[in-house]
C-alpha cells in the first residue's frame, strides 16, 4: 500500500524509518519531510495544515494510510477533514479526531477530563485576563514552586515554573494580559507543583482496545543538570530504570484504563497514539499532561525497540482490531541524544552544513531540523538531529551515541553531555 507521513521532525523520520521496513509498504511519502526522510521516502513540499493540498496528494498517489506526526493538524481537525470528504473518507488516518485532540489543544480541557474520570493529577484552576486578580489569590494558596501553563499550543514552551510568588504573579500577568504566548495564553492553568521524577507512557488505541508501548524519559531543559530554558527535548532513554513492574501496573490500572474508558464515555473518537506525561510522586504515578501524538525525541527510542511490523500495527488501529496484535519489544535499552543549533531554544541561525553523518557506526541518526540544499545537508531548525543507539544497559547505549556525536559537526553545534544523569 501507499502511505503518507505528515511532519518534518525527528519523530517523522523515525516513523518513516520504521514504516519503510514493512513488506506492506509499496511507496512512502512524507510531507514536508527532511533530509533524513529524503533518503528512504519521497518528500513532498506540503505543509501539515494545508489540508486541500494533502487531499490532492492522497488522490494523486493513491495513498491508503495517513500517519499524522505533529499535534497541530490534529487539533485543527485533519482526521475530520478526511471523514467529511466523500473522495477521501475511505483513507485510514492515524490520529484522533478534533474533539479528542483537545486533550492536547487545551490544558483546561485535559484537566477537566482527568478530574471527571478520577485519574490522579495535580490540583489546578484556570484563569483569563478578566480573572487575573483571582489568579493572584489562587497563587497565594499554593506552596512554591508555582506552575503556570498556557492553555493552548505553545510548541512545548508554554509551561513556566517559578519559586518566587512575586515573579509568579508577574508571569501570570505577562501570559494573560501581555499575551506572552499569543492566543495560547488567553487562558492560563495554574497547578500545584508535584515533586518527583518524570517519565512518558505511550499507548496505542483503536478507540476500543489499547496496547502499551515501552516507557521513555526525556530531558526538556537546555542545560546540564536540567537547568535553563525548556526545549522540545534534548535526549531520551527507554526503558525507564525506575519503572518497576509494580509501578507499570499502577500506570495501567489507574491511568491507562480510565483514560481509554473516558474516551468512550465522553464520546471522544480516538484512533492513534496517546502520550501520557507522568510524574512518579513517592511510589505513585500522576498525570502531568496528555499529548495526542508520539513524543519527540521519545519516538526515537521507543520505535527502535518495537519489533513488530509497524504498518500491521497501524492497520489494526485503523480497523479496530488492535486486540489481535501482540506487541513485541526488543529487550535492549535505547537512548538518543539531540544535537541543536547554537542559541536554541532562543534565536539561532540556519543553513549550517552538517558533516560526518556517513561516518556514524552502530548508531542511527534521525534527522530533524535538517534539509538537503545544493547537494549538502544543512540545518533548518533548532533541534537538528537525534543520535539513537542500542545497548544492553542505557549507560552502554548513551556511550555509543556520544562516541558517534564526536564524528559530527556543524557550526555552533550544541548538545547535553549528561543525558541519563539522574537515573
Amino acid at each position: 500500500m501507499n502511505i503518507l507521513v505528515l511532519g518534518s521532525g525527528g519523530r517523522e523520520h523515525t516513523f518513516a524509518w520504521k514504516i519503510a521496513q514493512s513488506s506492506k509498504c509499496d511507496a512512502l511519502f512524507v510531507a514536508p519531510g527532511n533530509s533524513g526522510t529524503a533518503e528512504i521516502a519521497t518528500n513532498v513540499n506540503i505543509g501539515v495544515n494545508d489540508f486541500k493540498a494533502i487531499k490532492e496528494l492522497v488522490l494523486d498517489k493513491n495513498i491508503e494510510l495517513v500517519v499524522v506526526g505533529p499535534e497541530d493538524p490534529l487539533v485543527n481537525g485533519v482526521h475530520d477533514f478526511f471523514l467529511n470528504d466523500d473522495d477521501i473518507k475511505h483513507v485510514a488516518v492515524i490520529g484522533p479526531q478534533q474533539k479528542a485532540a483537545e486533550l492536547e489543544g487545551s490544558k483546561e480541557f485535559a484537566k477537566e477530563f482527568l478530574y471527571r474520570h478520577n485519574i490522579p493529577t495535580a490540583a489546578y484552576d484556570s484563569f483569563t485576563k478578566d480573572t487575573v486578580e483571582k489568579g493572584y489569590t489562587f497563587l497565594e494558596t499554593l506552596n512554591p514552586p508555582y506552575v503556570l501553563k498556557a492553555d493552548g499550543l505553545a510548541a512545548g514552551k508554554g509551561v513556566v515554573i517559578l519559586n518566587d510568588l512575586v515573579e509568579a504573579k508577574a508571569e501570570l500577568k505577562s501570559m494573560l494580559v501581555d499575551a506572552k504566548f499569543g492566543e495560547a495564553s488567553n487562558k492560563v492553568v495554574i497547578e500545584e507543583f508535584l515533586d518527583g521524577i518524570e517519565l512518558s507512557c505511550f499507548v496505542l488505541t483503536d478507540g476500543e482496545h489499547y496496547k502499551i508501548l515501552p516507557t521513555a524519559k526525556d530531558y526538556k531543559r537546555i542545560g546540564e543538570g536540567d537547568t535553563g530554558l525548556n526545549t522540545g527535548g534534548m535526549g531520551a532513554v527507554s526503558p525507564v530504570p525506575f519503572a518497576t513492574d509494580e509501578f507499570l501496573q499502577k500506570i495501567e490500572d489507574r491511568i491507562v484504563k480510565p483514560t481509554i474508558a473516558g474516551f468512550k464515555t465522553d464520546n471522544l473518537p480516538y484512533v492513534g497514539f496517546v502520550f501520557i506525561g507522568l510524574i512518579k510522586v513517592g511510589d505513585d504515578p500522576k498525570v502531568i499532561e496528555y499529548n495526542v501524538r508520539m513524543g519527540d525525541p521519545e519516538t526515537e527510542v521507543v520505535f527502535p525497540r518495537l519489533k513488530n511490523d509497524l504498518v500491521e500495527v497501524l492497520l489494526a488501529m485503523a480497523n479496530g482490531t488492535l486486540d489481535t496484535i501482540d506487541i513485541e519489544i526488543d529487550e535492549r535499552a535505547a537512548t538518543t541524544i539531540v544535537l541543536v543549533s547554537g542559541g536554541y531554544p532562543e534565536a539561532y541561525e540556519k543553513g549550517k552544513e552538517i558533516t560526518g553523518i556517513e561516518t556514524i557506526e552502530d548508531s542511527i541518526p534521525f534527522h530533524a531540523g535538517a534539509v538537503l540544499k545544493d547537494g549538502k545537508i544543512v540545518t533548518s531548525g533548532g533541534r537538528v538531529m537525534a543520535i539513537t543507539s542500542y545497548g544492553d544497559t542505557y549507560q552502554e547505549a548513551i556511550k555509543k551515541s556520544y562516541q558517534n556525536i564526536e564524528k559530527l559537526h556543524f557550526d555552533k553545534m550544541n548538545y547535553r553531555k549528561d543525558i541519563g544523569f539522574d537515573l
